[in-house]
């Protein structure tokens, strides 16, 4: 995975996009602290804000739980979640006789 920050696209949906592909990819597990994801860039308060909002994206999707004093931690189901989005998103554009499965799919 791409360890570089793309300075076209915000960080908060970068560090979104990188915890997701980390899920599908099984590199993080349910139950894992999300400790991998932090930002290699300098410590600012911009920078902070940044992370803070792309993890609430993760919250508000239901992929994440912040445990106060201890960090963010992969949910129960959070792979599952993502791996039926992908599903009925792929459904939905190729209409309801499509053929394709992500059911088997262990990476993207």
């Amino acid at each position: 995975m791409d360890r570089e920050w793309n300075e076209s696209q915000p960080i908060y949906r970068q560090l979104r996009d990188r915890v997701v592909a980390m899920i599908l990819d099984g590199v993080l597990k349910e139950g894992m602290h999300c400790h991998r994801c932090a930002t290699s860039r300098p410590n600012t308060e911009s920078i902070r804000s940044q992370v803070l909002k792309g993890y609430q994206q993760l919250v508000d999707e239901g992929l994440v739980e912040s445990k106060r004093g201890l960090g963010m931690f992969i949910n129960a189901g959070a792979r599952n979640q993502l791996l039926e989005g992908e599903r009925r998103s792929s459904l939905s554009k190729n209409g309801p006789g499509s053929t394709n499965d992500f059911s088997g799919s262990a990476s993207r």
